[in-house]
């Protein structure tokens, strides 16, 4: 399925799209090269993977799913350079998640492929998840013909599977872009990360820019921002410790020399009981850039469990925890070859304005 190359917009799959249900996936390899010594293996596991404490990796060795060097381990020991560690994960049961509909793609011309992602679904394995993804979605697409698995556009290079070319977190509706050939993923993954155009400014007709606008709910914005102003947005963003996760990114403190510059461009659409409807127009595209932007205002968005007002994670959220409306709704995007993209996902009904 294509649109035409100046314009695409698909139906409001996500609204009532079926879901997978909760499943075991099939398990799955984690393989790591050992560089330093390391005094015990135990040790270079928790290190390496945070998310569990060393009394969870002496289980997981006593219970024979670590090999070295092709050997499975049976007790800890020290570990050299060049060894060879594999974890062998038992299956796990992934969460129930929407399932991508046909009729979400957005744009496709053998290439360069955009479609609605909905609400709830992750885009790569994350998180607990593995077979439950975006990613292998597109996968059984292209094994079932639905859509090609390689360009069929002129000159395009090593065609293949489409793959994202960024990120939306897993609760994040609308435009997510894949491409098939690596030279046009890159391309787009450095367009999409740093685009060159101002926020709130429809982009130039030239090569090597985008504009990205969002639509969400926010918590209540200060009295005096009137319908339909804009505000630019500019809090740094940097890593920051994290319980649960070692690092997570954050609102970046003044004096942080590793802070990134992030640029956003804040409008007030609609004041609501509770809320507030804006539209939000990214200009960088830092990790969770727009919740961390309305957490430091002092506005997170509404039901996100993880920013709190001021830019800072709570300390037992997770990135991937639900309960907020954001939506990528419009895309201008210069393709590789040149071509001006103006592409658009329709709005969740509680995204659209006159919505009590």
């Amino acid at each position: 399925m294509s649109s035409d190359p100046g314009t695409g917009a698909a139906g409001d799959a996500a609204s009532d799209a079926p879901w997978l249900p909760a499943a075991l996936n099939a398990g799955h390899l984690y393989r790591d090269r050992v560089r330093e010594p390391a005094a015990s293996t135990i040790a270079f596991y928790a290190s390496r993977y945070p998310h569990s404490d060393q009394r969870v990796w002496e289980e997981r060795l006593a219970a024979g799913e670590i090999l070295c060097n092709g050997q499975r381990l049976r007790a800890d020991g020290p570990l050299q350079p060049g060894d060879r560690l594999v974890w062998h994960r038992p299956p796990w049961q992934e969460a129930a998640v929407p399932v991508l509909q046909q009729q979400s793609i957005v744009f496709d011309d053998g290439d360069l492929l955009v479609v609605n992602k909905p609400s709830g679904l992750p885009v790569l394995p994350a998180g607990g998840f593995l077979a439950h993804t975006l990613l292998a979605q597109l996968e059984g697409w292209a094994r079932s013909g639905v859509i090609s698995a390689g360009a069929i556009r002129s000159g395009a290079d090593a065609p293949g599977l489409p793959r994202p070319v960024h990120r939306l977190g897993r609760f994040t509706s609308g435009l997510l872009v894949c491409a098939r050939s690596a030279a046009s993923r890159a391309w787009l993954s450095a367009l999409l990360r740093d685009s060159s155009g101002r926020p709130g400014e429809p982009s130039p007709l030239l090569p090597q820019r985008c504009h990205k606008l969002y639509r969400a709910l926010t918590q209540p914005l200060p009295a005096d921002w009137a319908i339909g102003e804009t505000r630019p947005l500019s809090t740094p963003i940097s890593r920051r410790p994290h319980p649960r996760l070692g690092q997570i990114w954050c609102a970046a403190p003044p004096d942080d020399p590793a802070a990134l510059p992030s640029r956003s461009a804040l409008t007030l659409l609609e004041r609501r009981q509770d809320s507030c409807l804006v539209a939000v127009s990214i200009a960088t595209g830092r990790p969770h850039q727009i919740r961390i932007h309305t957490a430091a205002l002092g506005a997170p968005l509404l039901g996100d469990p993880l920013y709190r007002p001021g830019g800072q994670a709570h300390p037992e959220a997770l990135p991937g925890d639900g309960g907020y409306q954001l939506h990528a709704h419009r895309l201008d995007l210069t393709s590789p070859d040149g071509q001006l993209l103006k592409l658009q996902a329709p709005l969740p009904p509680l995204l659209e304005t006159g919505v009590a």
